[in-house]
Formats: structure tokens, sequence, C-alpha cells
């Protein structure tokens, strides 16, 4: 199924003060990134060797929640503030760093973690891209 989000962009009465193509690239790769990180850390819950993944769980969570999060702003545009959507965004982008480091250090021995350390570098450069249209 394709995603909704350019679409629900394009419907959007007003002006939107954001490029909508690379604001729509932006929230699919938030959604995807929470997803991911989400589903992660779930399957790190459930290897043997459960506790070497504390971190990674624990990173995984929060890119997730912050992800979900910042989607969920950006989304909105009535009453658009560009200094909320600009730390949002520079937050997430330093959170999906950090758990795509974690995660690729781990992705030799869990297929979960190089797929999670793979959204998580496109989301990063998804929110860097829309963070170099906000003036």
């Amino acid at each position: 199924m394709p995603s909704t989000t350019m679409p629900m962009l394009e419907t959007y009465p007003k002006s939107i003060n954001l490029d909508r193509t690379k604001l729509a690239a932006a929230i699919d790769a938030l959604n995807d990134c929470a997803q991911a990180c989400t589903a992660c850390a779930d399957a790190c819950l459930s290897e043997d060797m459960v506790a070497d993944l504390t971190k990674c769980v624990r990173t995984n969570l929060d890119c997730a929640d912050i992800c979900a999060t910042t989607a969920r702003v950006l989304s909105r545009h009535t009453g658009y503030d560009a200094n909320i959507s600009r730390t949002l965004l520079e937050a997430c982008a330093t959170a999906c760093k950090s758990c795509g480091d974690e995660c690729a250090a781990h992705a030799d021995k869990h297929e979960h973690c190089r797929i999670c350390a793979e959204a998580c570098r496109a989301c990063e450069q998804a929110c860097r891209d829309l963070l170099d249209t906000i003036s």
C-alpha cells in the first residue's frame, strides 16, 4: 500500500512553509524508523543473549518514541512553529545516529539490527534534508 503522506499534504487547504516533497519523505522515514526500532527492540528481547542487547533495546525504544512524536508534529501545520520543528528534527537526527550506530554494532549477528540500522540512517538523512530547508 502506498503512503498516504503526500496525498494528505496535497489536500492541506493553506500554504505549508516547507518543501512538501521533503516533508513527506521525512514523515515517511520517521514512521518507518519508529516501526523498525520498535520491532528491533522486540526482536532483541527474544534473543538468547538479551542481556548483551540491553543498550540496543533502550536506544531502539528512545529512537522509536522520538521518531513517532516528530512525525506527528510534522503532520500538523495549523499554527506552525519552525523552532519546534527544527528542534525535533535535530533531536531525531541525533537519536537516529545513536540508534543506527548501536544497531550496526550488532548487525553481523542479528539481521533485525542490520535492517533497523538502515532505517535509522535513512531517517537521519531525511531529517537533515528537511532541516536544510527550514529557515
